[in-house]
């Protein structure tokens, strides 16, 4: 698979907070129909989550910081540092491997979504180890 002319789309997601929390967009309208799976995690501090990358199927990933997300480029791995109080939406197309790693001192939360639905008996992605965990 030709991992040179893939590009991720990346982008600061405005989240809305108040007293009670924070509310934000996971996903942008136009996408919304073509999503076959989604999945919400909750990582514990120093967890990684991915360290895969997908066959077939686009993930968008919604990463709530502090975080660290590695991502398999052109020729090395590079990095994203998502501060608290940041949420960073990640476009992932095929082929491209991926890793999140929670840095804060408390449970952090990412949202996924596929254009592949999920088979736990033939799943959508191979393991590629970004972030040892």
């Amino acid at each position: 698979m030709n991992r040179l002319k893939k590009t991720i789309e990346k982008e600061t997601i405005r989240r809305f907070s108040d007293t009670r929390g924070f509310v934000l967009e996971p996903i942008r309208g136009e996408r919304l129909e073509s999503q076959r799976n989604t999945h919400v995690v909750v990582s514990r501090p120093g967890s990684v989550r991915g360290n895969h990358y997908p066959i077939r199927g686009t993930e968008t990933l919604v990463v709530c910081g502090p975080a660290l997300v590695r991502i398999r480029g052109v020729e090395a791995p590079a990095d994203r540092s998502i501060p608290a109080g940041t949420t960073c939406r990640l476009v992932i197309p095929p082929g491209i491997a991926h890793a999140v790693l929670n840095t804060g001192e408390t449970d952090n939360l990412l949202i996924a979504f596929n254009t592949e639905p999920h088979d736990p008996d033939q799943p959508d992605l191979v393991r590629d180890v970004l972030i040892p965990g």
